[in-house]
């Protein structure tokens, strides 16, 4: 059954006249008469009587009749909020952000973005970069502040690059030395994110590329928390530079030139973004230093 026999099924039993009726719906008679017979052979009872002034409805279809407006009416309420959504000016936009940047780039971001759009909302999901993806690809979400760059169809608008150093507790043999490699901690315990995590990939791929092979002590998915259990004396981690010495580790620079990650915007590219998201990024394309 299509919206449309619910409407001329409503404006049927409004106005009580099969020519009236057609006449108003801008629809021949015998057309409106076809929908009619459609809409009761689909639910298998007359909805109708005939009367010396037209029609009128029966018990049946004062049930029909009264389910058929609420969903007119629930229908309308949603094509208005779905264009409320999606009006650039006042609609929302779904954002999802690495954990390791909560208190620092997306805060930024959005101060500057609901300076731009005061209207526009923008519903914000904190989680790793594989769920992120998952998000992104059910369409859970439209845009991502990430640090993986994903292959295929992709879009991918650096925001930020960071420094990683190397942090170790006070009292640790190195915290006097002015650069360390890698190769220097074959005896040292690491704390990193889990395996999965797109961080744990990128400290993988420094570790490999140095040919060493790291031993982990702890996993945890939020930096901060990595960097509190090397002040703990549990290891020594590699994290962005902004996270060193929060918890009183020492922060020491790595000689490998890699040692970097990129913070950047992304999203599908395979279909269009709704106006608010296209807003949003327009807005970092144009408003936002490039790093």
């Amino acid at each position: 059954m299509l919206l449309r026999d619910l409407d001329w099924l409503v404006a049927l039993a409004d106005h009580r006249h099969m020519t009236d009726t057609a006449a108003i719906l801008g629809v021949s008679q015998p057309t409106l008469s076809r929908a009619l017979a459609r809409i009761e052979g689909e639910l298998g009872t007359r909805l109708f009587e005939r009367v010396p002034t037209g029609v009128r409805l029966n018990p049946n279809g004062e049930l029909v009749v009264t389910a058929a407006r609420d969903l007119i009416a629930r229908y309308e309420q949603l094509t208005a909020e779905l264009a409320g959504r999606l009006n650039p000016d006042s609609g929302v936009v779904r954002l999802a952000f690495l954990d390791s940047m909560a208190t620092s780039l997306v805060p930024q971001i959005l101060r500057g973005f609901h300076e731009h759009a005061p209207a526009v909302r923008v519903l914000l999901s904190q989680e790793p970069h594989h769920h992120i993806l998952g998000d992104l690809r059910t369409g859970a979400v439209e845009l991502a502040v990430t640090s993986w760059q994903e292959p295929g169809d992709f879009g991918w608008l650096p925001l930020q690059r960071e420094r990683l150093v190397l942090v170790v507790p006070p009292a640790h043999r190195l915290r006097d030395r002015a650069r360390i490699a890698l190769t220097d901690l074959t005896d040292d315990e690491f704390v990193t994110t889990p395996v999965g995590f797109g961080y744990r990939t990128l400290i993988d791929g420094l570790f490999a590329e140095a040919g060493v092979t790291p031993r982990i002590s702890f996993e945890s998915a939020d930096l901060a928390t990595i960097e509190g259990l090397v002040a703990a004396g549990l290891g020594v981690a590699i994290v962005p530079e902004q996270f060193a010495g929060v918890s009183g580790t020492i922060g020491l620079p790595l000689t490998t030139p890699a040692a970097r990650r990129t913070i950047a915007l992304t999203w599908r590219t395979d279909q269009p973004l709704a106006p608010p998201a296209a807003r949003f990024l327009r807005y970092l394309e144009t408003a936002w230093p490039e790093p």
